[in-house]
């Protein structure tokens, strides 16, 4: 696992020099082959070593930071062309990507707490230095003061550990079971605020709506994985008393996610819409983690990697349109089926794969989730019925208003999608539907 953590340091000089925006991008590509062919032969734990492991929940997260953030340089290729301090947006995705590769990849519980906490120092960074409105400054104190709000006990919670078993290695906790109430709160908040739950949700649309497109790409697609990531490491050992109090989470989650659905019938913003949508997906995969069951494991964990790959994907669909009209506003971005006949097939191929439509692995990581959310009450039921019909509700709400209607007269000049803009499209399309192929991979074991 060292090797490729001292790929990306050593990648850290060309940020600086001239001209190497693409070079950056294609050798994160090439890191990304390498480090999926090298891993992929085994599929318990490997690359053992003090510090870092390698198992299948890691495996999958690592490998959409590597994919998500190259495909961030190749959306942000506007900063390219005015050259927007562009040296130092490459060096701020690159030690995000390390920091998250270190979250994903390390053993100790405090390491873990470490990076999961520094990697929103670059994330802040992306939002306060190459966001669009002034606003940006708010927003980037939301996301500082609703995250750090929760992490005090968090740390608290790790010292506890330590004083009680001298080692904080998250695979010889596994073995031990604590029925401390006190403890599972604070262990576990981080996490919900980091997902985002309902209640603590508001500091998400706000950041996606601000940020950049490169910022919201990284914000939906890795994100909101890392409080999924902690929870599946945390509950390992806190099993007895989640199986106590998990109904709090459910119920809080699954009203939640029925009621935002209905909020993003709302949203005038296309960005602050996929938002929304993201928060509602998210209720189902805290929904299926505090199940505590493998259907409930095993679903969250597709779920998160094919939300991460489908909202990314939208977010890049709002930029593109963003990129021609300078709005997000929908009442502006209307019948743009007149103008982009060709983008119009990404737009619905992305919505559909929003609303869980086949093949994608969002219908795969919803039916699994449905299951074990079911087989915990059947009373779930009712608001996984809302949930998911709404989910389509408000994805066709977003299809039909920008590509449909009368376009704005106001509209001076425009133009098809590039090149570059399609491939960036395919590549969160194809993984996301094709990987429903070889699901056994994703499989934890």
């Amino acid at each position: 696992m060292l090797k490729f953590l001292f790929y990306m340091i050593f990648m850290i000089p060309l940020c600086f020099m001239k001209n190497m925006f693409w070079l950056v991008q294609m050798l994160l590509l090439l890191l990304m082959f390498i480090f999926m062919n090298v891993s992929m032969n085994c599929m318990s734990l490997n690359n053992l070593s003090y510090v870092f492991s390698c198992d299948m929940i890691s495996f999958g997260l690592i490998l959409l930071s590597v994919w998500i953030c190259s495909l961030m340089i190749m959306s942000s290729e506007n900063l390219f062309k005015l050259n927007y301090y562009v040296n130092f947006f490459l060096l701020n995705i690159l030690i995000l990507l390390i920091f998250l590769y270190l979250t994903f990849s390390v053993t100790n519980l405090f390491l873990f707490y470490l990076f999961f906490e520094s990697s929103l120092i670059p994330t802040l960074l992306l939002i306060i230095g190459w966001g669009y409105q002034p606003e940006r400054i708010q927003a980037g104190m939301y996301l500082m003061f609703y995250t750090l709000f929760a992490s005090l006990p968090l740390f608290m919670g790790l010292f506890y550990l330590y004083g009680e078993f001298y080692s904080l290695m998250i695979y010889f906790l596994k073995f031990f079971n604590l029925n401390l109430v006190m403890l599972y709160f604070c262990m576990i908040l981080a996490f919900l605020i980091k997902m985002p739950m309902y209640f603590v949700h508001l500091w998400l649309p706000k950041a996606h709506v601000e940020a950049p497109v490169s910022g919201s790409m990284i914000l939906a697609g890795i994100m909101l994985k890392l409080g999924g990531y902690g929870l599946l490491r945390v509950l390992i050992f806190l099993q007895e008393v989640n199986m106590k109090l998990n109904y709090i989470w459910l119920i809080i989650s699954l009203m939640g996610g029925f009621y935002i659905s209905l909020k993003c019938f709302c949203q005038v913003d296309m960005k602050s819409l996929i938002a929304y949508s993201s928060v509602s997906h998210m209720s189902l995969v805290i929904g299926g983690i505090m199940v505590m069951n493998y259907w409930g494991y095993f679903g969250s964990y597709i779920m998160m990697i094919g939300h991460g790959l489908c909202s990314s994907g939208m977010f890049c669909l709002a930029n593109i349109n963003y990129e021609r009209l300078n709005s997000r506003s929908l009442f502006i971005n209307k019948g743009m089926m007149n103008f982009m006949p060709s983008m119009s097939l990404w737009w619905f191929l992305l919505m559909s794969s929003n609303m869980s439509a086949p093949p994608s692995l969002n219908l795969l990581g919803e039916i699994v989730l449905i299951n074990s959310l079911v087989g915990w009450s059947w009373l779930s039921m009712i608001m996984l019925m809302l949930i998911s019909f709404f989910s389509a509700g408000y994805s066709l709400y977003l299809y039909s208003y920008v590509q449909h209607g009368k376009f704005y007269q106001g509209l001076y000049s425009f133009y098809g999608g590039v090149s570059r803009e399609y491939l960036l499209l395919i590549l969160h399309w194809l993984p996301l539907n094709m990987m429903i192929l070889k699901v056994e991979y994703l499989v934890i074991n």
